[in-house]
């Protein structure tokens, strides 16, 4: 056997792992488990590994490298992929973002929806949006305080050219499971009140690599895989720019 076929089989070893502990999840809190989307975590990760999933089935690819996730984009040419951005969003990624990918899960202030909004084509269906919360003041993590979600959702929700459908958090880093589903019960808490002012939303983008447990068991409807799909990644130097999640979380 060759060594990418060697590496094919491991991916679809580790997809099928994943998978699994997706379904165990659900049913210890009697979800359906197919109302749980993996989205894969392919920043850092080759094109070869993107075509390896792609292969065993995974249509859903996470990239929070602009330019990195460009070039997969072209080299894939695939119009069936569907392409989540999930890294910090700046005004000089707005134009891109707005023309190659179907889902932000970083929006985080209005003149950035404005932006968004404005450079959406016209021939292309809204951008599927996710506000990014974030619970604690660690400087490096993008994301809008709680109290400032209902004034952002409701911008958002006003522009024709975006479609909100939820919310996005990334934890701060902890092996303690009660820690963790605290954090993301508190994000399910935040859509529900959103939901009360009106606002029909249907996407908790909650749960990584180390924690899509409890994720799931708080009400998760997308968990963003990386490490435990593709296996480690290697260091990416954009991951030092300031805003950046540090790449071992996902």
């Amino acid at each position: 056997m060759g060594l990418e076929s060697v590496a094919a089989a491991q991916t679809g070893d580790r997809n099928a792992a994943v998978h699994a502990r997706i379904r165990d999840a659900a049913r210890q809190v009697q979800r359906d488990p197919s109302l749980i989307r993996l989205l894969a975590v392919s920043k850092g990760q080759p094109v070869t590994a993107i075509e390896h999933l792609r292969r065993a089935g995974q249509r859903e690819f996470g990239e929070s490298y602009l330019k990195e996730a460009l070039e997969k984009m072209d080299a894939l040419a695939d119009p069936t992929l569907i392409w989540h951005f999930i890294g910090p969003l700046q005004s000089n990624k707005c134009r891109d973002i707005a023309q190659r990918f179907h889902w932000l899960h970083s929006l985080d202030r209005a003149g950035l929806a404005d932006r968004l909004n404005r450079l959406r084509p016209p021939h292309l269906p809204p951008l599927e949006v996710c506000l990014q919360v974030k619970f604690s003041e660690e400087p490096r993590k993008a994301g809008i305080p709680p109290h400032e979600l209902p004034r952002l959702a409701a911008h958002v929700a006003r522009l024709p050219r975006l479609r909100l459908r939820g919310l996005m958090t990334i934890p701060r880093a902890s092996d303690d499971i009660a820690e963790q589903r605290a954090t993301y019960r508190h994000l399910r808490e935040l859509l529900d009140a959103l939901r009360r002012d009106g606002h029909s939303l249907d996407t908790l983008s909650m749960g990584m690599s180390g924690d899509l447990e409890a994720a799931i068991f708080e009400g998760s409807t997308l968990v963003r895989v990386g490490s435990a799909l593709f296996g480690p990644r290697a260091p990416n130097p954009a991951a030092s720019l300031p805003g950046c999640t540090p790449p071992d979380r996902c």
